[in-house]
């Protein structure tokens, strides 16, 4: 034990006596160089010290600039909020690595100035990407619509996740120029999202239709869509599921996943409500008659503020000549169209009674016979006829 204490001793003692050496021989160099070469390094630090000063000014001017967009998720906002997040360690190696050259400085404070610059360069990069990755989602989510927990849950993990992956990146990129071997690091973390992405596949199926409803906007709240067979009106969009309130009142709850993998009719979407008629008249009409009833739609339905889409003679039916009749309501309100659908009804029976057209329905009529087979007539014979 004692052999190994005194071991461990020399070794240290070694260990100091070098970095002594290193550290005299470091101030020696050092000494020199401001010797023989003051006025390069004078210059070179005015010029560098105006380089900070100029990019001080610049991070000053990220503020003012994201005060320009009245909503704060404008372009000028994010550009003005990554300037902003502009660090002043990067500002200072900046400013030293463009003039490093000129003071023709020593290879070991070169090399130390290199190295600095480098880290502040990956993870002022990862800083502005993280920013203006943040602000474009931000930006292409601004809508009232989308607001509310469910965008301010998103975004928080959102925020997470991109932070995550650009820092990362920044990691494994100052490690591999100090030359650590990251291939080891990169498969593992390979793998670790792998086996995470396997084990919540569920859950992140869910969030990335979220995100994909937030982002693509097929629906905001408020909007009216009809889905497999389900009709309402959207209350919530959620991380999970969206809430849809069925017309007939019922909450009703969906994971975005399935929703998602439906076919949505977006109805709020639409400039008017169509809705087809079917009229028969009878065939004992005159022609000429026949021939006026198109105008004679038409002129109805634009009383109503309504657009005819088609009016016409459609075929021959069983006991009535069938025309066919499509109303264009403005807007997207069934409610509208409902009320002009109900006061053109009424006007079309008002006018045909008006012009003589009758409108037939179906009849029947049934013969029965006799014991001796005889016709039994449905109807009473006239006194004047012979029976038959």
């Amino acid at each position: 034990m004692s052999n190994n204490s005194a071991a461990v001793a020399r070794k240290a003692t070694f260990d100091t006596d070098r970095v002594g050496e290193q550290a005299g021989a470091l101030l020696h160099s050092s000494f020199i160089w401001l010797q023989q070469h003051w006025l390069q390094i004078l210059i070179a630090v005015g010029i560098g010290v105006a380089i900070a000063l100029l990019l001080f000014w610049v991070r000053a001017f990220g503020p003012r600039l994201a005060r320009r967009s009245a909503s704060g998720k404008g372009w000028a906002a994010v550009l003005g909020r990554a300037i902003e997040r502009t660090n002043a360690f990067f500002i200072i190696m900046l400013s030293a690595k463009l003039v490093d050259g000129y003071a023709a400085t020593p290879a070991d404070l070169d090399k130390t100035i290199t190295f600095l610059f480098t880290v502040a360069a990956v993870f002022q990069a990862a800083i502005w990407a993280r920013e203006l990755i943040l602000g474009a989602i931000e930006h292409r989510t601004r809508d009232e619509h989308y607001s509310g927990e469910a965008l301010m849950s998103a975004m928080g993990l959102i925020r997470l996740l991109v932070s995550f992956a650009v820092f990362a990146i920044a990691l494994v990129v100052v490690l591999s120029n100090l030359g650590v071997n990251v291939t080891g690091l990169v498969a593992g973390l390979g793998v670790g999202g792998i086996a995470i992405g396997l084990a919540a596949q569920g859950i992140f199926a869910d969030l990335f239709a979220a995100l994909a409803i937030i982002f693509d906007r097929p629906f905001r709240r408020g909007d009216k869509v009809s889905y497999g067979t389900t009709s309402g009106v959207i209350e919530a969009i959620g991380l999970k599921s969206t809430r849809i309130r069925a017309f007939t009142g019922e909450l009703r709850i969906i994971s975005n996943r399935n929703l998602l993998d439906k076919e949505i009719q977006n109805t709020s979407q639409r400039d008017h409500v169509r809705v087809s008629y079917t009229i028969g008249v009878a065939y004992e009409t005159p022609p000429d008659t026949l021939e006026r009833i198109p105008a004679i739609l038409t002129e109805l339905v634009e009383a109503e503020g309504a657009k005819v889409a088609r009016a016409g003679f459609e075929s021959f039916g069983a006991s009535s000549l069938d025309f066919v009749l499509q109303v264009d309501t403005p807007g997207d309100d069934w409610a509208t169209a409902h009320g002009v659908r109900n006061r053109l009804l009424v006007a079309i029976m008002r006018r045909f009674a008006q012009e003589g057209i009758s409108i037939p329905y179906p009849t029947q009529t049934t013969y029965t016979a006799a014991p001796d087979g005889t016709l039994v007539m449905p109807y009473a014979e006239p006194e004047h006829l012979p029976k038959t």
